[in-house]
């Protein structure tokens, strides 16, 4: 698969088949892909709270809200729900400033899902979350601060990209269920 086609495929799943489980190994590897990123100074302050047991699973996706956009729906549905979580964590032992490292936490993300994509799943990164009770969950010390939870799964719904509609970049479904994802054009992003 040609990279661009993976970037494509790389949208914010919002449900998900919850028949495939994914292992701790699988969710071990799209870690260690972000581990493998880069980081500003190099210093790596980002650690990986993986989360793929149904109870902890479960418990977790209580604690996120999402897709704030879309009101006449529960997201995601009963019955499609992710199968595991991947938790980016700073490490304030590593450097105590969490938001000089807001970019590795987008490029970790990103790779992450890119990651994931290229296995056959899907993701969502969300950050309507509280960093206090997902932290307490999870039992994680007082140095590991929560950034971001990237909920995974097996893709069960359609993504499609599209144009924006009357300048609105907002994202919606359509009566079927089909998320449709607004894009601006290439020629309205690129400069020169």
């Amino acid at each position: 698969m040609r990279f661009k086609e993976l970037v494509i495929q790389n949208r914010s799943i919002r449900t998900f088949d919850e028949s495939v489980r994914i292992s701790r190994d699988e969710l071990a590897d799209f870690a260690d892909c972000a581990r493998l990123a880069a980081s500003a100074r190099n210093a790596q302050p980002l650690k990986f709270r993986l989360v793929y047991k149904p109870e902890e699973t479960e418990a977790l996706l209580a604690l996120t809200r999402w897709a704030g956009y879309i009101t006449d729906r529960k997201l995601p549905p009963d019955g499609h729900h992710p199968t595991a979580f991947i938790v980016i964590c700073h490490d304030t032992e590593v450097d105590p400033k969490a938001e000089d490292f807001q970019k590795d936490v987008g490029i970790a993300a990103q790779t992450v899902t890119l990651a994931a994509a290229e296995a056959g799943y899907g993701c969502c990164m969300i950050g309507s979350f509280s960093p206090e009770k997902v932290g307490e969950l999870l039992g994680l010390g007082e140095n590991l601060k929560p950034q971001l939870v990237i909920a995974i799964g097996k893709t069960d719904e359609l993504v499609i990209l599209c144009g924006l509609r009357d300048g609105d970049t907002k994202y919606f479904r359509d009566d079927a269920g089909v998320h449709f994802v607004p894009k601006r054009s290439a020629d309205e992003v690129i400069i020169g």
